[in-house]
């Protein structure tokens, strides 16, 4: 297995993922809101809908996917490059795979951005419709990286109900809207919770913020997943809830998510479609454009 080399400075610029057609960033202003949940049921969800799907977990320094996941086995060499995991249909790597489990990574930001470039510089990720891209929270050296390196179809953001939840969030999509990356819309997650016995329902971290704040922003509200045991139980078992369970209510919340996200993402690229003929027919034209 190649190692990771923070010193590289090689650069491909926008050509390193030729094979993949829409990247999309998962993101949240701050840490705990379930991020990562959301990336791996996002993933398979869209696996599960027929879609060849990649995961890069870009969290350098809290890599968790290949957990929740459910691999365990590290990724294999071909011709010097990086074959990635493999798992629920899903094609996965993450920094997980190269320091021990117990190991802190300790970088800087331009070891960082070196990692990060690798990760689509030497991994053969082949023929991808979608590859998503589990960012660390906040908005630091990986976020930058990635809208330097790569075209990004989309940024998801992910929050909880509360104020200072969202107050993060805010911050996070307008550095995307400065990079001149489209916003997808927002994800609130651990949006209530409803008891598994008499089946009341109680808004833990207050309600409708993310909606809310879609709508200040101008931005699609994309739907809510509740907090639930089951949930959390298959991110540590390495079995998301989209397969653990898919007829539950908890698998529909995200398999709606990940619908509305893949029209969302046919709907911008039809538009660019559209865009990129009218600049054509106008280079045409020319000097006849009047006549």
């Amino acid at each position: 297995m190649p190692e990771l080399n923070p010193g590289s400075s090689a650069q491909e610029g926008r050509h390193l993922i030729p094979g993949v057609r829409k990247v999309i960033a998962v993101s949240s202003g701050k840490g705990g809101v379930g991020k990562s949940t959301v990336a791996v049921n996002l993933a398979v969800a869209l696996s599960l809908n027929g879609s060849k799907v990649g995961l890069l977990d870009a969290d350098i320094y809290g890599p968790n996917t290949p957990m929740m996941m459910g691999v365990e086995k590290p990724p294999e060499q071909k011709d010097g490059k990086i074959v990635p995991a493999e798992s629920h249909g899903v094609k996965l790597i993450s920094m997980g795979f190269f320091v021990p489990e117990e190991t802190a990574v300790v970088w800087r930001g331009p070891m960082v951005h070196t990692a990060i470039q690798q990760f689509f510089r030497d991994v053969l990720w082949g023929e991808l419709d979608y590859l998503l891209i589990d960012l660390p929270p906040g908005t630091g050296d990986a976020q930058l990286t990635l809208s330097q390196l790569v075209p990004l179809s989309g940024a998801i953001a992910v929050t909880t109900p509360q104020e200072v939840a969202l107050h993060d969030v805010r911050k996070g999509l307008m550095m995307f809207q400065k990079v001149n990356v489209p916003l997808l819309g927002i994800i609130e997650n651990m949006s209530y919770f409803v008891c598994g016995h008499c089946g009341h329902r109680t808004d833990i971290f207050s309600h409708g913020g993310g909606e809310r704040a879609a709508e200040k922003l101008g931005i699609p509200f994309l739907g809510r997943i509740p907090i639930d045991p089951a949930i959390r139980d298959g991110g540590d078992t390495g079995r998301p809830i989209v397969v653990a369970d898919p007829q539950s209510p908890q698998a529909a919340a995200f398999r709606d998510i990940a619908a509305k996200i893949a029209a969302r993402l046919a709907e911008t690229g039809a538009g660019e479609e559209e865009q990129g003929v009218e600049r054509l027919l106008k280079k045409i034209k020319g000097p006849f454009a009047d006549k």
